[in-house]
């Protein structure tokens, strides 16, 4: 399984496979598993639907590493319409972005601009953005930007990060969060980093995120449990249990159409759900990350083709 994790994360990279892949109705075909759609109406019809079932969402424009301004504000616009459908929907819905999108690598100050009006607006239509982690060469920089912009006056509790349970810095880093009640979205990783700045082996990654949970439940922040892991799942539900939580002081998170049986059953128990909606023409890393986490879904996914 890690050679098919390895393999899965260095196919994510290729260009070639993804240009031929997003243009492809094959490779459509096989992203529509994970991926809500190529546009706006599309991603706003699966948030109606999961809405229904009591299921909230995060709305995720994919999209990564812009190459000019222009193409970072352009991200930037379908995050302003989704923000105002939320508003105008009553959708219990709020946006994930990465700063790769909104040209981080381009200019850092070109991406806080854009991303703090998005905060901004968020706060207007009493919602929220959550900027989401990627490789460990920007965690620092996400941090400090996400601490900067939650610090400005108006946008306390509209604007959180993500923190990843493999890095060893995480502890630490939830600490200074937290302290200053940014609310966070626990997940593993899914990025491929050296052994020198994350645990290497899957039982350190569970026992972090483990230790990780029960520091964020107690925080008295709304925090956000991102995971399928049943491990994982069951050891947030005893901790909750053993120390009297409220159930309404969190939420489980998971991945558009990975485990749909588990996520009624968590709503029926009564924890709240929120799945990540992601959507659009630029699927290619994000489908080959996910396949990364479980490479049995690539199995999943073509006795599914072949059914077709």
């Amino acid at each position: 399984m890690p050679i098919l994790r390895s393999a899965f994360i260095a196919l994510s990279r290729n260009t070639t496979l993804r240009n031929f892949s997003e243009r492809s109705a094959m490779g459509r075909r096989m992203s529509s598993r994970f991926v809500a759609g190529m546009t706006v109406d599309e991603v706003l019809r699966s948030a109606e639907s999961l809405q229904k079932s009591g299921i909230a969402s995060t709305l995720d424009s994919l999209g990564e590493n812009v190459s000019t301004p222009a193409e970072a504000h352009h991200s930037a616009d379908i995050y302003h319409r989704l923000l105002d459908a939320i508003q105008t929907r009553k959708l219990d819905a709020n946006v994930s972005l990465k700063l790769t999108q909104m040209g981080m690598d381009l200019d850092p100050g070109l991406a806080e601009e854009i991303v703090a009006e998005l905060v901004d607006h968020a706060a207007a239509a009493n919602t929220f953005v959550r900027v989401d982690m990627e490789g460990s060469e920007y965690t620092q920089a996400t941090i400090d930007m996400v601490r900067r912009l939650h610090a400005r006056p108006g946008n306390r509790g509209h604007v959180g990060i993500v923190i990843q349970s493999y890095l060893y810095r995480s502890e630490d880093d939830i600490r200074t969060l937290t302290a200053e009640g940014i609310r966070i979205r626990l997940c593993k990783g899914a990025y491929k980093e050296p052994a020198n700045l994350a645990f290497p082996e899957k039982k350190d990654v569970d026992a972090n995120y483990v230790k990780l949970m029960q520091q964020l439940l107690t925080s008295g922040v709304y925090h956000g449990m991102a995971t399928h892991d049943e491990q994982m799942i069951d050891a947030t539900k005893k901790f909750v249990r053993q120390q009297a939580i409220d159930p309404a002081s969190f939420e489980f998170q998971m991945l558009y159409g990975i485990r749909r049986d588990l996520q009624k059953s968590l709503v029926r128990e009564g924890f709240r759900m929120r799945i990540y909606v992601p959507f659009g023409a630029e699927w290619y890393p994000y489908f080959m990350r996910r396949l990364a986490e479980r490479p049995a879904n690539a199995l999943f996914i073509a006795r599914n083709l072949l059914k077709q």
